[in-house]
Formats: C-alpha cells, sequence, structure tokens
C-alpha cells in the first residue's frame, strides 16, 4: 500500500478509549491536525466494549457514572476538533518515512503522520474462561463473561464469580434489578477497593468465600452450579439464572512487539514527556510503564496532555510545551472563530 497523496496529520492517536478521545480533545485545543484510528467499530474502548453498563467511581467530576455515559461524554470532548476518525482498522506496521514523518500501516491503508500518540489500553483483552464443566456449552445462555444490557438479569438470582473490583462492582451494580445475587471467591480477602468491599459486605449479596464453581448444567440453558469449599471439598448445588465470570483478562499487545518500541512487563517503556524510544512517538494510559506508575482512567488523562503539548512542541519548535489553561485558550479559539464568521 501506497502514502503517496495521503493527507499528513500532525499527530495520529492509535486507540479510542479515555486516555485516547482526551488526546484528541487536547491536540485539537492545539489546533493539531489529529487523527484517531481503533480496530474496534465504534470509540469508546473497554468503556463500551467490555463493561458499558458498568459503573466507573473514580472518574474526575463524577461520583458514578455508567461507563458507557463517560464513553458518551468524552466522545462528545474529542469530536469538538473535528478529528478524522477511522474504525474498524487493526495495526500492523509503524515506519519511519524520513525526518519528522510515521507512517501508520493498518490492514485496510497505510496514514501518513508527523507524530504518533499510541494509547491502546492494556491491549487486546480476552477473558479467562472458565475450566468447569459445561461452561462451553451454556456460554451465551445462562453464562457471561461481559454485561451489554444489565436488564437482561432483571429479577433473576445471578451468580458472580471472582473476588476483584469488577466482580464485586458487578455483585453491586446488579442489585439495580434484582436483589437475588450471590459472590463466589476462592479466598476470604478480595483484591477490590476497600470501600468496595466494605459496600459488599453491608449489601444483601450472599457471600460465599472459599468457594469455587465446579460446574454449571441445565437443559437448553443454565439452570444450576454447583460449588464447592475448597477448605473441606463439601458441594453445594445452586439454582441461578446466569452466571457472570470475572476472574480476569489476557492481554496481547499483538503486531506492537515488532514496532521497535522499548517494552517490559507493564508495556511501553516511556520518559517523563511520554516519550518512547522512537523519536516522535508518544504513549498514554494503561499501555505506559514508567516508575510509579497507576493503571487509572484519571492518570491517562494527565498523560494523555502530557504526550500531546510535547508532541505539539516537538513539529512546532516556536510553541510552548505548556499552552497556558483552558479557560484562556478556548474563550480565545471561540472569539476568534466568530470572528471569521464560522459559529
Amino acid at each position: 500500500m501506497s502514502a503517496t497523496g495521503v493527507e499528513l496529520f500532525d499527530i495520529t492517536i492509535i486507540g479510542g478509549g479515555p486516555a485516547g478521545l482526551f488526546a484528541a480533545f487536547y491536540a485539537g485545543m492545539r489546533r493539531m491536525r489529529t487523527k484517531i484510528i481503533d480496530s474496534l467499530d465504534k470509540l469508546g474502548g473497554q468503556l463500551v466494549a467490555l463493561y458499558p453498563e458498568k459503573f466507573i467511581y473514580d472518574a474526575p467530576g463524577y461520583p458514578a457514572v455508567l461507563a458507557r455515559t463517560l464513553a458518551h461524554e468524552l466522545i462528545r470532548q474529542a469530536i469538538q476538533y473535528d478529528p478524522t476518525i477511522v474504525l474498524g482498522e487493526k495495526m500492523q506496521r509503524l515506519v519511519r518515512a524520513g525526518e519528522g514523518e510515521w507512517h501508520v500501516e493498518t490492514d485496510a491503508a497505510v496514514h501518513r503522520t508527523r507524530t504518533v500518540l499510541i494509547a491502546i489500553g492494556g491491549g487486546a483483552f480476552t477473558p479467562k474462561r472458565l475450566p468447569v464443566i459445561g461452561a462451553d456449552r451454556f456460554e451465551g445462555r445462562g453464562l457471561y463473561y461481559f454485561v451489554d444490557d444489565l436488564q437482561q438479569f432483571r429479577n433473576q438470582h445471578i451468580l458472580v464469580i471472582g473476588g476483584g473490583d469488577s466482580a464485586v462492582d458487578w455483585a453491586l451494580n446488579l442489585l439495580r434489578v434484582t436483589h437475588r445475587v450471590t459472590l463466589v471467591h476462592r479466598r476470604d480477602q478480595f483484591r477490590a477497593h476497600e470501600d468496595s468491599v466494605e459496600k459488599l459486605r453491608a449489601s444483601p449479596v450472599q457471600v460465599y468465600a472459599f468457594h469455587e464453581l465446579r460446574a454449571v448444567d441445565g437443559r437448553d440453558r443454565l439452570e444450576t452450579a454447583t460449588i464447592f469449599d475448597n477448605r473441606s471439598g463439601q458441594e453445594t448445588t445452586l439454582a441461578v439464572d446466569a452466571v457472570l465470570v470475572n476472574i480476569g483478562f489476557t492481554s496481547s499487545y499483538g503486531a506492537l512487539r515488532d514496532w521497535g518500541l522499548q517494552l517490559d512487563a507493564g508495556g511501553i517503556v516511556v520518559n517523563s514527556r511520554m516519550e518512547t524510544n522512537l523519536p516522535g512517538v508518544f504513549a498514554a494510559g494503561d499501555i505506559t510503564a514508567y516508575p510509579g506508575k497507576l493503571k487509572l482512567i484519571a492518570t491517562g488523562f494527565g498523560e494523555a496532555a502530557i504526550a500531546v503539548n510535547h508532541a505539539k512542541a516537538l513539529i512546532d519548535p516556536g510553541s510552548s510545551v505548556f499552552p497556558g489553561h483552558s479557560t484562556t485558550i478556548v474563550p480565545k479559539q471561540r472569539n476568534a472563530a466568530r470572528g471569521r464568521g464560522e459559529v
């Protein structure tokens, strides 16, 4: 594929999740010609692909917000400056095309850009499957790894498997549509946030600590789940309408490993400017690795702003890394647009 004649962008953001969307907004505010590329068929990243009905509690400005709502607001913010959006294309290669230019090659096109910002979260996620009897048979018919619509569980008895944030959050969120929620965890200590665990213990959710799932059964749909005490081996069979599995994900960086980036166990190694080892290539969000890194949406926003500002200074050395506060920048831009008759 040839990039001849293809428009040259100032920054191309790989990933349409929270960090990528905020980066697109900030790049627009810096008057950068911006493109977003994502392999999914819609923007929002994991917020819409993995847990749209889950509440997010650590997004600034929201005491609690549905993941799909947060994604909607981030998208609305990002498109203010009309970035070019490319969906459904899988990244294949990142090629240096001379001084100050990169080619992002996907399975469908070649995209020319002066700088690149990689914001792909933890990579491609696949849920860990249950190694129990009957699991494959009932997947999608009573056994679920994702929740697209919470209403499908209204007034049902739901069994939640896991002890991390996702499991505890789902157990609590399900109480919005049903009062019959049971949680099974192989230990009595949870990996979830302390506040969530306290809410769980104070809720009507029935918790089976030191228990694991042994088998699921039913006719056309899942009807029963057999759990066992991992200390004594004693089994209990529960009549349930659905089992929601939250035992973790496996992630893959895919073609990213062949791009010449410095990687470690945490992701792409970056410095304090969010620069990778490749000139003009930045990273932000959960994919980044540096001392003290916290994989939170909140930190991803800050990293996105840092990366964009340094990318701007790289392609326009006369500009300042710190452009000033948005309370000053945005009103000036809007006044200038009114003067040009654009608004």
